[in-house]
């Protein structure tokens, strides 16, 4: 069947190993040569690639209590992609809040309470409101919408996220003509999120959680408020009940959990930038021209099916594959110092 409108970014995966190979992986190692001795330090490699080897086994995470969402399927968002399967988006995750283990945020945020929920928006804004669990899938139009997802850690997934545009929720607020930047904020509560109540568990990060993007960053249409997955609201594991998504950005700018988004007329502070900002600056744009100071981004990891060995080595895309929607937002930056 012939495809109409193939958006820049449905670059299709395609010759994924079967899942048996992960299952050899040592036998395949010994056969290349390769030891964990002979591996580069972690300081050289992506957090979370050493996970991949190891032969700890992760508790099984509670069952699903996951509900369908009804959401529209907008043509232009309903891509080619080979999805990452759901199992791996459940359980493959950062979110430093429950563990800095790929595999913690699954085990520990099981029963993570997201309902009753308060989300604030104010600031620079003739309307303040607070929106609650209800309000999210019920004052606004829910679209799924399949996203190219790139992390900074050069691994990827394309996920059929649900949600609506943040700039409908911004409407909803009249930003005033001074504002220029949105702050967000994640939930603290330690007692909830074990991270949070533990430097060593949370990676060392000052809680909470916080981003920022331009206002007009946040306003373009790509932009998402995701409040689901695979056809369901969001698990815990994965931000719920509501996070961003800015897919031509790395992934730590999409913040989960949100409790708090405010305009403002300074760029706000934004936690990776906080804790190293030679690695991590403010606008965090998929760039394969700039390197993290540890690892190239040339290239990236897209977790399908099977293990590192199955997985698709592909090249990485400016603005991961959204030139066309984004670029414009830029003009005239340079993007190596407006990293």
């Amino acid at each position: 069947m012939k495809l109409i409108n193939k958006p820049r970014w449905a670059i299709s995966e395609n010759d994924v190993t079967p899942e048996t190979v992960y299952k050899q992986r040592r036998d395949i190692l010994k056969k290349l040569g390769i030891t964990l001795a002979t591996l580069p330090v972690a300081s050289q490699v992506p957090a979370g690639i050493f996970d991949i080897f190891s032969d700890k086994k992760a508790s099984s995470p509670a069952p699903d209590k996951r509900v369908i969402l009804n959401a529209t399927k907008p043509q232009q968002y309903q891509t080619p992609l080979s999805l990452t399967p759901e199992d791996k988006v459940l359980k493959y995750n950062n979110f430093y809040e429950f563990g800095t283990d790929k595999a913690s945020p699954a085990e520990l945020a099981s029963n993570f309470i997201t309902d009753p929920w308060k989300v604030e928006v104010a600031g620079l804004v003739n309307s303040p409101i607070t929106l609650d669990y209800d309000d999210l899938f019920k004052k606004f139009t829910l679209e799924e919408r399949i996203y190219r997802l790139r992390c900074v850690e050069a691994w990827s997934m394309n996920v059929p996220w649900i949600g609506f545009p943040l700039a409908d929720l911004i409407k909803l607020a009249s930003p005033k003509s001074d504002a220029k930047y949105v702050a967000f904020e994640t939930l603290y509560d330690p007692k909830q999120m074990p991270g949070q109540a533990s430097r060593r568990l949370g990676g060392g990060i000052d809680f909470p959680y916080v981003e920022g993007l331009r206002l007009d960053e946040a306003m373009n249409p790509l932009t998402l408020v995701a409040v689901g997955l695979y056809g369901k609201n969001l698990a815990p594991q994965n931000g719920a009940p509501l996070r961003l998504v800015v897919p031509w950005k790395y992934g730590f700018k999409s913040i989960k959990s949100i409790v708090k988004i405010h305009l403002t007329d300074k760029q706000p502070p934004t936690t990776w930038n906080q804790l190293a900002a030679s690695e991590y600056g403010f606008y965090a744009n998929v760039n394969p021209q700039v390197d993290h100071p540890r690892w190239s981004q040339a290239s990236e990891r897209f977790i399908g099916e099977g293990s590192l060995f199955s997985s698709r080595r592909q090249p990485t895309t400016m603005f991961n594959g959204y030139q066309e929607e984004v670029a414009s937002l830029y003009k005239g930056m340079d993007l190596r110092k407006n990293y």
